[in-house]
């Protein structure tokens, strides 16, 4: 008996090692969200947190957000304990702030001003480190200024916007391996300003799906006939090898607020390769 222990001892762990295998190599699902809720001029939290309950998210960007304890009440609504909201408010205006809502502990919490020039500031984004089924998650969420590319005849310079100063001042100091940004760019797929942030190697959900942006629109929810086209983006590092495999517009029949909600699951896979091209644009696959 005594002999026998070791050798039976062995062939349990070994079954419990096989077993547990397969799952240790199944890309991690990543379920967000992107909403500028309007400074809450049409809605509650409440209603927020009830509308996107389908979706069984595990964290949120909200921009354009009262401050206080408005992102908290969408999470109590959600189970999800988690939030960290900024100290900037968009051009100044009152509660125009980003936050995060997150089910699972956020780390590193920070916020990022942007300024520049031209257009409205301050500008920012918040950002924050999460964990989710053991994978480290960084996670944006913004509120930018729209970039024309031509003023009078005369083309302006992108490196005078507040997405290149996200593309080449916040994002190359990220650490983490995986990344999402999420928010208002006022910008649209295809333009200067967001194949700036293409450039530097972020890839936007849309990218994914075989979709037409351009019979598509995310603002203005309330007036159809005004509507100027997807200017809200979900967006990853394409060095972490990740694909969105779900997601869209939340098309409401009734708006909560000018901007209609987007969301994604995004696959990422446990083990990191490099992925050809990553290093340059966001466009490689």
């Amino acid at each position: 008996v005594i002999k026998l222990l070791p050798i039976v001892v062995t062939c349990m762990c070994g079954a419990t090692l096989s077993l547990a295998a397969p799952a240790s190599g199944k890309p991690v699902a990543i379920r967000v969200a992107s909403y500028n809720v309007e400074f809450g001029r049409s809605t509650t939290p409440e209603q927020v947190g009830e509308m996107f309950k389908k979706y069984k998210l595990d964290i949120i960007g909200f921009d354009e957000v009262p401050d206080g304890d408005w992102t908290a009440r969408v999470g109590k609504v959600l189970g999800m304990e988690y939030s960290f909201v900024g100290k900037i408010s968009s051009a100044n205006h009152k509660d125009k702030y980003k936050s995060i809502l997150s089910r699972a502990p956020l780390v590193g919490t920070k916020e990022h001003e942007l300024r520049v020039n031209r257009g409205w500031n301050p500008a920012s984004a918040v950002s924050a480190v999460t964990e989710i089924d053991g994978v480290s998650i960084a996670f944006y969420s913004l509120h930018i200024s729209g970039f024309k590319e031509y003023k009078r005849g005369k083309k302006l310079n992108i490196k005078d916007s507040h997405v290149y100063k996200l593309a080449t001042e916040i994002l190359p100091k990220e650490t983490t391996d995986r990344v999402i940004v999420v928010g208002d760019f006022n910008n649209h797929i295809g333009d200067d300003a967001m194949n700036t942030i293409e450039a530097a190697a972020m890839r936007p959900i849309w990218r994914d799906f075989d979709v037409d942006l351009s019979k598509q629109y995310t603002w203005n929810a309330f007036k159809p006939k005004g509507k100027w086209g997807v200017i809200d983006h979900i967006l990853y590092n394409n060095s972490s090898g990740a694909k969105a495999v779900d997601g869209g517009i939340i098309e409401l029949k009734k708006p909560l607020s000018d901007h209609k909600p987007i969301w994604a699951e995004i696959a990422f896979p446990r083990r990191l390769k490099k992925v050809k091209g990553a290093e340059k644009t966001g466009k490689s696959e």
